[in-house]
């Protein structure tokens, strides 16, 4: 009877083994299984906008040090040429609405309105103005970014492109394509530039 135990306890064990390394051998299709089947579309929080990936996202996503430098240019490369910059070449909007659009932090959630306008929620990962003493830190402190860079035309088309489509710079970057991806329009670019570059913004007093 003891041995019989023992016996089921092994059998047990295998199976439970067998069935994680399937598990582990599968990953990609058990976890996209499980989000077909476990969330639900709301507003403009869609299921196929979670597992819809664009060339650049595949490439992320299978990015090792292995072949960093390879794809790092490939997608800096691709993502540059996506840069559309304003049409009517007037780069700066208002600073005042571009605070706005850095304080907000609504966009794209099951909660929002579909065709609704998205906030920048730059605050969240930049220290912009001196006022505002709440920040994230993922990315550099922009402020006096106008201040100490001048506003000619290498730094209004770099910044420009930069918010625009973050990856032309730096390959898998955390900051969103803004641009790229509709999240922010052209006159709410050039908003968020102006707080950025204009003289009398608080970013750069």
């Amino acid at each position: 009877m003891k041995n019989l135990i023992v016996l089921c306890s092994l059998t047990a064990i295998i199976a439970a083994c067998a069935t994680t390394s399937e598990v582990e051998k599968n990953y990609d299709k058990v976890m996209l299984n499980l989000l077909k089947t476990d969330f639900i579309s709301k507003g403009p929080a869609t299921v196929e906008r979670i597992l819809t990936q664009d060339d650049v996202q595949k490439a992320c996503s299978t990015f090792t040090s292995a072949n960093s430098d390879k794809v790092s240019e490939a997608i800096q490369k691709s993502q540059l040429s996506t840069i559309k910059y304003p049409s009517d070449s007037n780069y700066l909007g208002s600073w005042s609405e571009g605070e706005k659009i850095a304080q907000n932090g609504r966009g794209m959630q099951s909660s929002d309105e579909v065709g609704g306008v998205n906030g920048g929620n730059c605050y969240a990962c930049h220290q912009i103005t001196k006022a505002e003493i709440s920040y994230g830190n993922i990315g550099p402190s922009l402020y006096h970014y106008g201040k100490l860079r001048g506003s000619n035309e290498a730094t209004l088309k770099y910044t420009w492109a930069k918010i625009y489509n973050s990856q032309a710079f730096t390959a898998c970057s955390n900051m969103p394509r803004f641009g790229h991806s509709g999240i922010l329009n052209e006159k709410q670019i050039k908003d968020v530039m102006a707080l950025l570059l204009d003289p009398a913004s608080p970013v750069n007093n």
